[in-house]
């Protein structure tokens, strides 16, 4: 029952929802940066009174947030061997609420310089209790962070922009 006006891209759904169309005047790059749960894209934009053309796109369908989430699940997994010599990673129920608790713990460390994590009763009645730090964090994922280089420049190169006329980055 909805009338449907027109259909927009995501790099260009993402630049109006942060508001990128109400800016100052003239022309700006915008790139957009989406590192989604499975996927991820990077976009360049060049908004002008009020219109909005992407120059170039580029990503990775393979990288993701669940990339940097079994990261911690196998760090933490390995932890959890080390400490109280048992392998949780055959148990399912274990395995998905160590990734629930990794999940949030990610999400903290966006904000925060060190999380914890506390799970009863994890595995074999064992309760488990450790803490992680954003360098860490980032020490455990740094080819994955890395690897999002190679989009970003080629999506520049493309557009035939250098890096220093890019106006916004919307994360």
């Amino acid at each position: 029952g909805l009338n449907v006006l027109r259909i927009i891209n995501e790099p260009t759904a993402a630049a109006i929802a942060y508001g990128l169309d109400k800016k100052v005047e003239g022309e700006r790059n915008v790139l957009i940066f989406d590192l989604g749960g499975g996927t991820f894209d990077v976009s360049l934009l060049t908004i002008e009174e009020g219109i909005f053309e992407v120059k170039s796109t580029a990503g990775d369908t393979h990288l993701g947030g669940e990339d940097f989430d079994n990261r911690l699940v196998n760090h933490f997994v390995n932890e959890f061997k080390r400490k109280h010599k048992k392998d949780l990673s055959t148990n399912v129920r274990a395995l998905r609420r160590l990734r629930t608790a990794c999940e949030r713990a990610k999400r903290t460390l966006s904000s925060s310089a060190q999380t914890s994590i506390e799970i009863d009763s994890l595995f074999e009645g064992i309760d488990f209790y450790t803490s992680i730090t954003r360098a860490r964090f980032e020490e455990l994922c740094q080819d994955l962070f890395r690897s999002t280089i190679q989009p970003v420049d080629r999506v520049l190169t493309d557009a035939k922009i250098d890096k220093s006329l890019v106006h916004e980055i919307v994360l």
